[in-house]
């Protein structure tokens, strides 16, 4: 059984459909790249699917539950977190501070919560950093202190949204290598990403969307070889 299905999801603001009829399914275990020009409705989605927007039409189903009408504190404790594309830590708290607040979705006991903390930041490579304020650190490790955040709440699934933009070439590389670590714990992962290269190396399947609608679905090479897939979004083939 998949762990996610996206049954002809569809978001409207008005007039407009943000994500119209998207569909799809994940399977435990695997990466999903979800790829697309901006303004293809990616971010659309993910708020769709965990709970920030209630779909317009159709259906989101995890574990077997069914998704809609929940809050986004409900699809976290059964198993699904998410990142955002415009990181926010809590500026004037430490980073384990910051972590915590993950944790605290899981435990009452703060006790319990910096022992999680400490644990996910070890994860993303951060556990020399727990008493630093988080308003301090520059860009790279406030996108890794957002994935130890979320990894904090014991996600089945983690959607990462675009955790690489803004990095460099060294730091985007320990995104892939930590997000490929993920992986190998046996984390599902669902990735926005604009980074091709980035994107064919950890993904098992990629599904693009164009102007809300999704325009393709494959594997990597497949994905990078479509001629739709290129004319939309790609420009030229990639290697």
């Amino acid at each position: 059984m998949a762990i996610l299905d996206i049954k002809h999801v569809s978001k409207f603001f008005g007039g407009l459909a943000a994500n119209s009829d998207v569909s799809f399914s994940m399977e435990q275990g695997m990466i999903m790249g979800l790829i697309g020009p901006n303004g293809a409705g990616k971010t659309t989605l993910f708020n769709c699917i965990t709970g920030y927007y209630p779909p317009s039409k159709g259906e989101v189903t995890f574990k077997g539950t069914r998704l809609n009408g929940l809050q986004p504190d409900q699809v976290c404790r059964l198993g699904m977190v998410r990142t955002w594309q415009k990181v926010r830590p809590l500026a004037k708290l430490s980073v384990v501070d910051n972590v915590m607040v993950g944790a605290l979705a899981r435990t009452s006991s703060l006790k319990i919560a910096r022992e999680l903390a400490m644990e996910q930041l070890k994860v993303v490579r951060m556990d020399h950093k727990p008493d630093f304020l988080a308003g301090g650190l520059p860009i790279g490790e406030r996108k890794k202190l957002e994935v130890a955040r979320a990894l904090a709440t014991k996600p089945e699934l983690l959607l990462l949204d675009e955790v690489m933009g803004g990095l460099n070439p060294a730091e985007s590389e320990e995104i892939i290598q930590l997000i490929l670590e993920l992986k190998k714990r046996g984390l599902t992962q669902m990735v926005i990403e604009h980074d091709m290269k980035a994107i064919m190396r950890i993904s098992d399947r990629i599904v693009v969307l164009n102007s809300g609608e999704k325009l393709a679905e494959g594997g990597p090479r497949e994905i990078a070889d479509n001629p739709d897939v290129i004319a939309a979004y790609l420009g030229e083939r990639v290697e």
